[in-house]
């Protein structure tokens, strides 16, 4: 089997995640690693066990380079993404895919252009739980959705201490929270319901005006600590909490509130999808499971098994029963669908996997809802 060859860009907390996931799928070789300069590539590349270190310039002129793994800050997404595409490989973005409506606009006509493969790594996606409620929708096990309830809630910037370039909006984008962890959020919500929101109504809130910025680089999640005369204290202008009424195609109703001061929630993104025969209530913290609302009859608890799913959530599901898989085993599955499309040279026609275009309707509705809460107003998407 000849192995496909990939450069990651980007070393944080992500590019690792890609990279393990990528290493998982036996029809990839990780061949290069990209950063901003070629002593830290180097550094990287030996802490991690990859061949190549180079500057993303040098990559793109690598014949042996087929795709590429977009995992830096989301100010350089839009850029980095076009030019691996007028370099003509296949391309796999962090979301969000831009910090600007036109810019995803510009990447999603390109992409569709060229003909070749693009994906965002909306990868919550691939818990095999939410397949299976996607499924068991479409079979008509949920019957018709009365409303939807969904919180994704963290507390790595908890304290005034907590700092990352996400709080920064010339690296961000002018939303943090929302365009952050609402976005998996969104997607998936629409993704297992089928459902399109098409009014928003958003309030924000800044818990720390101000926060005291490491004067040295720490890495996301690393939870070091340092001294007093190791901080400037800089002015905070994103949210770290924010509610969003929704309005639905289906012409009802739902809310999803998302925060990343939450003490104690270190990754929980909790979703309830209320119809008119069931009730499904699924958590991220615990993947493996999901709560079958009933009225009449008893309610159910679902455990993840491949004998008891659909088939096409089978298809995710790397383990027997009682053997609990979980976040790494999102990418690795997701990966898996988007590298049987590069094996075959292009982008399918109808992709079981997150598109640039997925990823420019999820900053359409980010874009509405800080619109939203700008105005104080219902804002239409």
């Amino acid at each position: 089997m000849e192995k496909i060859k990939v450069a990651v860009v980007g070393t944080g907390f992500i590019g690792p995640a890609h990279i393990e996931a990528l290493r998982r799928n036996p029809n990839i070789e990780v061949a290069a690693l990209c950063e901003v300069n070629e002593e830290l590539a180097k550094a990287k590349a030996a802490q991690l066990g990859i061949e190549k270190a180079m500057v993303f310039e040098d990559m793109l002129k690598d014949s042996s380079i087929k795709a590429v793994h977009i995992c830096t800050p989301n100010f350089l997404h839009y850029a980095q993404s076009k030019a691996v595409l007028e370099a003509g490989k296949h391309v796999v973005c962090e979301k969000p895919l831009a910090t600007k409506i036109d810019e995803a606009e510009e990447l999603v006509a390109l992409a569709k252009k060229t003909g070749l493969v693009n994906a965002v790594h909306f990868n919550l996606r691939y818990y095999p739980m939410v397949r299976q409620m996607k499924t068991m929708r479409e079979s008509g096990e949920l019957g018709d959705i009365y409303t939807i309830m969904g919180s994704y809630l963290q507390d790595w910037l908890f304290l005034q201490t907590d700092y990352n370039w996400r709080l920064e909006p010339d690296k961000s984008g002018d939303s943090r929270a929302i365009a952050d962890i609402g976005s998996h959020l969104l997607d998936l919500t629409e993704y297992v319901t089928g459902l399109k929101v098409t009014e928003v109504m958003a309030d924000f809130s800044t818990v720390h005006k101000t926060r005291l910025k490491p004067l040295k680089a720490i890495e996301t999640y690393s939870g070091k600590m340092l001294k007093e005369s190791d901080y400037e204290e800089v002015p905070i202008n994103t949210e770290d909490h924010a509610t969003v009424m929704l309005r639905f195609d289906n012409g009802n109703k739902g809310s999803v509130t998302v925060s990343q001061v939450n003490a104690g929630r270190k990754n929980r993104l909790n979703i309830e999808i209320a119809g008119s025969k069931s009730n499904f209530e699924w958590c991220s913290e615990k993947p493996n499971e999901l709560w079958i609302g009933k009225r009449e009859t008893a309610n159910q608890h679902l455990m993840k098994d491949p004998s008891l799913f659909t088939p096409e959530a089978a298809k995710l599901i790397g383990f027997p029963g009682g053997h609990n898989e979980g976040f790494p085993d999102t990418s690795k599955q997701m990966f898996k669908e988007v590298y049987a499309a590069i094996g075959e040279g292009k982008q399918p026609d109808n992709p079981s996997y997150p598109t640039f275009e997925d990823g420019y309707r999820e900053l359409l509705i980010c874009e509405r809802i800080i619109e939203s809460h700008k105005k104080q107003a219902w804002v239409k998407i």
